[in-house]
């Protein structure tokens, strides 16, 4: 049906005084003894339109007040009779789309977030969800333009998989033939599956994104990974978007300079094209988030090795619950002390033991460490992980067997070491850990349309 975004209404002074017809949902509604007053909003704008409804043109308004019901509303608008430098609608015509019974969940009082999981398919209609949604499809987009700008070629790489990309996480196995008593044991389950071998959900596209990197020099993906780690964390979920970028003629310090760059192309775009957004966060969910975004972004990030990251945590006058020895991997409470008290700013941090990151990391000269490095923020611990990756073919065939490793199911990776193998790193970017450190908001849960966590699935 023919009408005007809520966002172009308000945006738009030529339209003042002119017909028009917007449709939305009744946010809020207000009666009095000749007015009536609806606060309406179609998604578009976290600020609602009102709607002036002069009781002696309307006589029976009932249907239109509640909470919920959506309307098509057409009149004059107007410049706002009380707020300054807004406008509303002086209806002429309303027409109810959608009734809404009393029972909508959703009423004039403040609910909490945690009520608010329980209704995922309504609560993308509070300021709350509108903000957080509106910022991700921001974010999404400014993470395409920061690659397509800079000669990336954007991958799809498989959501099934055979490879576990050795040590990213707990999968989802892929099947179908379900349970069965059918067979003598998992060989030959799996023989006599779809693909004729074990499969699942991929935790990570990095390895078939080094293949592409391997021809087209500079790639990434963008889409859904898979994690079966049984984590009830606010900082986990089992299906989530991942952002790979993968990049020959590589080396650390090249990728390190990329991941902080898109960092601050996403604060950028977030704080330019979501004012109002970011004014709602900074007022709800974190005091001086801006402020804090805007430091980042004019500010070098702090680079730290994970042996000078060990001294400060050993230092630190703070008892923490898992403690900390040179070669321990970091908890997030190591994470959040580095970044929030020691650097007070996000910090790269390189140079990690060998033994606690994946096979596929170049080794360093002193034997001990890899070429990897963490981005840690304050409020969230880690959103990037990123390394240099071997590009030796026999060190990296010395750490596969190391870790027991089957050569025959990487087969293809380690090819790419025989074949004109070059310097490439790249990392991974969780896009729902991006968006809560750009939001203020707290649980990862409350970022995606639909989180998907151990014993929950709607």
């Amino acid at each position: 049906m023919k009408h005007i975004d809520i966002i172009d209404i308000l945006n738009d002074s030529g339209l003042i005084n002119s017909t028009v017809t917007v449709c939305g949902w009744v946010r809020t509604s207000r009666d009095s003894k000749n007015m009536a007053f609806i606060e309406l909003n179609d998604g578009t704008s976290l600020k609602h339109l009102q709607i002036v409804i002069d009781k002696a043109c309307m006589s029976d308004i009932s249907q239109y007040m509640k909470l919920g019901t959506s309307l098509k509303v057409t009149g004059t608008l107007v410049k706002s009779a009380v707020a300054v430098d807004s406008v509303e609608i002086n209806a002429q015509e309303i027409t109810v789309l959608g009734e809404c019974p009393l029972e909508y969940p959703l009423q004039k009082k403040r609910h909490t977030l945690e009520y608010l999981r329980t209704i995922p398919h309504l609560r993308v209609r509070t300021n709350t969800f509108n903000a957080v949604f509106r910022v991700r499809s921001v974010v999404s987009n400014a993470i395409h333009e920061f690659f397509q700008s800079r000669n990336f070629t954007y991958i799809h790489t498989p959501l099934i998989t055979a490879s576990d990309c050795e040590g990213a996480g707990e999968m989802f196995k892929v099947t179908t033939i379900g349970y069965s008593e059918n067979y003598k044991n998992e060989e030959e389950y799996n023989a006599d599956d779809f693909f004729g071998k074990k499969a699942a959900l991929s935790v990570s596209g990095q390895l078939e994104g080094e293949v592409a990197a391997m021809a087209l020099g500079k790639i990434y993906t963008f889409g859904p990974s898979f994690r079966a780690e049984k984590s009830n964390t606010p900082r986990h979920v089992a299906e989530f978007w991942h952002v790979e970028p993968e990049v020959a003629f590589a080396e650390l310090p090249d990728i390190i300079e990329i991941a902080e760059d898109l960092i601050k192309a996403i604060i950028n775009a977030v704080l330019e094209k979501c004012p109002e957004e970011m004014k709602f966060f900074n007022q709800f969910m974190e005091k001086g988030l801006i402020e804090k975004l805007q430091n980042v972004v004019n500010n070098d990030f702090a680079v730290m090795t994970y042996t000078e990251a060990i001294d400060h945590l050993k230092k630190a006058d703070k008892d923490f619950q898992y403690p900390v020895e040179w070669g321990c991997d970091l908890m997030t409470e190591h994470e959040k002390y580095i970044s929030e008290e020691v650097c007070k700013k996000p910090v790269f941090i390189t140079d990690y033991p060998k033994e606690i990151k994946s096979f596929y990391m170049k080794q360093n000269p002193d034997g001990k460490t890899v070429a990897a490095t963490d981005l840690l923020v304050p409020g969230v611990g880690e959103i990037i992980g990123c390394s240099e990756r071997e590009a030796d073919l026999d060190k990296l065939l010395e750490a596969m067997k190391v870790r027991g490793m089957s050569v025959e199911e990487y087969e293809h990776y380690i090819a790419l070491r025989k074949f004109g193998s070059v310097p490439h790193s790249g990392f991974g970017l969780g896009l729902e850990r991006i968006i809560l450190y750009v939001t203020g908001m707290q649980n990862i849960r409350d970022v995606i349309l639909y989180p998907r966590t151990v014993g929950n699935i709607y």
